[in-house]
């Protein structure tokens, strides 16, 4: 209920007056049923079943009143149109309070979606190393749905609560001990109906949970299609689809019967109490004719509300568990949070470097005491306008290394030096914006190559686009597609082969003008020829950028000014590629050595 409570709150700041001309307009809208309910004494007076002097409801008598001083051939019509001109006007209230519900319901919703979102944004990279992407797609629709649906079912809570409050108090008005009696067993079924709602919250749990999986394992599989098509594992796959889906269907039912069976309940003590209220009132407590009526009406209007008043809770009971999940993500991003506006980021200047990076003694680990240092002791030096190298086995640290270079992570010890100072944690946004990164495994976005290159930079023209795309030996192949730079990639550029992706991603990287280009095996996947060319490329880049490249090929970086070997979070050596290549028996050496074997 904690976190129910907060969004709650957070509902209340969202809408702020508008929530309160909601509760107004609901509270309104139930008095004037109320009044519509009274208008049957008269009316039915008029008729003859009632004598039309009936002084002992109260309200009545000032209805009545009125209708005696209009000529009697009259009295009917006006009576009616007057009902109908309040009942019309409820309605007419209870539209607009309707679109008032949906305007909070959908912006709420926009309000959450935008706020997650920004959270998500504004976290550090470390947060996004320690949870699965897939989670957080499953919080932005699945559970932020459960959340506005159920956010949606507390305004209709409230709007039943103020119903059920207007007809209770017309009920009292009218019979203490009737009223009384009906509430008590309205109290007792709900107390019984309590274990429903304990069931719904612990179907809620699984829902979550189930979700969660659906879309967790959904997004993996879609991303390792080829490699499930390619080693025949569809029915496997497919094996965990059917059990996966026939356990939320299950859930589902399972929810669907619970509610049932407090709707079951609910109408089998409707009848029982009903027949014991009109037992109770013709024979012992004689309540007159027209009393009796008139709170036979209100409470056939105001029991099914109990039974909406459980199928909300049950509802919510069951939602309860994406509340927490919501909750939680946005806990978790405040405390990740490394921006706290993003005009801090737009706003700083990219460093021109005028000496270069440092690290002094820098330790790294992913999961913090307890685990192994992936970084262990680093320091080193990076020239500005230099090339340098990091090589080194799988798992050796050598991404690590890089995010903590450009500011992505922190160190948990040591500090990382640009020109001197101390890389603090706003101006790591400025080196940030002075970095170009190439991964080796490039990203592109589900648009044209058009727009996949205006992201690195929105104010480039065609001719700076064709000439980046000329530095990573790919203006030839582009010139041949379709429709050119307006080519769509499709989903991360599946269109395009591997090598074609990567030197789209380079010239994305260079159409920054970056001051550091950093390369993480960005020519692994190109044929020797294009290699050569951007090779020759990034020589011609020596002297005027910061150049850090990853390497496994140790052929690519000949032409390198130091090169660093880390081996288990360790720099082990470090110097020109002759001076550590003539050390054969160094791990520079035998690694080169063994490749030189390999394409031999």
């Amino acid at each position: 209920m904690r976190h129910l409570l907060i969004y709650i709150k957070k509902l209340r700041e969202f809408a702020g007056f508008k929530l309160y001309v909601n509760l107004v307009g609901m509270t309104l809208i139930s008095f004037l049923e109320g009044i519509g309910i009274f208008l049957l004494v008269p009316a039915l007076g008029l008729i003859g079943i009632f004598p039309l002097d009936t002084s002992g409801i109260p309200f009545v008598s000032y209805l009545v009143n009125p209708l005696q001083a209009i000529p009697e051939g009259m009295r009917l019509p006006v009576l009616l149109g007057g009902f109908i001109l309040l009942i019309a006007g409820q309605a007419l209230m209870q539209r607009k309070q309707t679109n008032l519900n949906l305007e909070i319901q959908h912006g709420f919703i926009r309000y959450l979606r935008v706020e997650i979102y920004q959270g998500l944004l504004q976290a550090n990279w470390a947060f996004f190393l320690r949870n699965r992407r897939s989670d957080f797609t499953h919080v932005m629709t699945n559970e932020l749905m459960r959340v506005s649906m159920s956010t949606y079912l507390a305004l209709r809570l409230t709007t039943t609560l103020l119903f059920t409050a207007v007809q209770i108090g017309f009920a009292l008005w009218l019979s203490v001990k009737l009223t009384a009696m009906v509430l008590i067993c309205g109290l007792a079924v709900a107390v019984y109906s309590s274990k429903f709602i304990k069931r719904s919250k612990t179907m809620g749990d699984q829902t979550s949970e189930l979700a969660q999986n659906y879309i967790g394992g959904m997004t993996d599989h879609f991303n390792g299609m080829k490699d499930i098509k390619s080693n025949m594992t569809e029915a496997k796959h497919l094996t965990w689809f059917r059990t996966l889906c026939a356990q939320m269907e299950n859930n589902l039912v399972h929810f669907g019967k619970t509610q049932s069976s407090s709707q079951y309940v609910y109408k089998v003590a409707s009848v029982i109490l009903i027949s014991l209220f009109v037992f109770l009132s013709l024979e012992v407590f004689l309540i007159p004719a027209e009393k009796l009526v008139l709170i036979i009406v209100i409470f056939s209007r105001l029991w099914p509300k109990f039974s909406t008043l459980q199928a909300n809770w049950e509802q919510i009971a069951q939602s309860l568990p994406a509340f927490k999940s919501l909750a939680d993500l946005q806990r978790d991003c405040a405390l990740a949070k490394e921006l706290d506006s993003f005009d801090i980021s737009s706003k700083r200047k990219p460093v021109r470097m005028g000496k270069g990076i440092e690290c002094s003694g820098i330790y790294y680990r992913y999961d913090g005491s307890g685990s192994s240092y992936a970084l262990h002791d680093i320091s080193l030096s990076i020239p500005v306008n230099s090339m340098t190298a990091i090589v080194g086995k799988s798992g050796a640290g050598k991404s690590t290394l890089i995010d903590i270079l450009i500011g992505l992570i922190r160190p948990e010890k040591g500090e990382v030096l640009v020109d001197g100072e101390s890389l603090a944690n706003d101006d790591s946004f400025s080196l940030r914006r002075s970095v170009s990164y190439v991964s080796q495994d490039p990203f592109l976005f589900h648009a044209s190559i058009r727009e996949n290159l205006l992201i690195a930079s929105p104010d480039a023209s065609e001719e700076q686009m064709w000439e980046a795309l000329q530095f990573s030996a790919s203006d030839e192949f582009v010139r041949n597609l379709p429709q050119g730079l307006d080519t769509v990639l499709g989903d991360r550029g599946v269109r395009l082969s591997g090598g074609e992706r990567q030197r789209i991603v380079l010239a994305r990287a260079i159409l920054r003008k970056p001051s550091i280009l950093i390369l993480d095996e960005a020519t692994s996947a190109l044929d020797s020829e294009n290699e050569a060319k951007i090779q020759n490329a990034l020589d011609r880049l020596k002297g005027r950028t910061t150049i850090i490249v990853i390497a496994h090929r140790l052929s690519t970086i000949r032409n390198a000014d130091q090169v660093l070997v880390l081996e288990k979070g360790h720099v082990i050596q470090r110097g020109g590629f002759q001076q550590l290549s003539a050390d054969t028996k160094g791990t520079f050496g035998k690694l080169l050595e063994f490749q030189a074997g390999v394409h031999a």
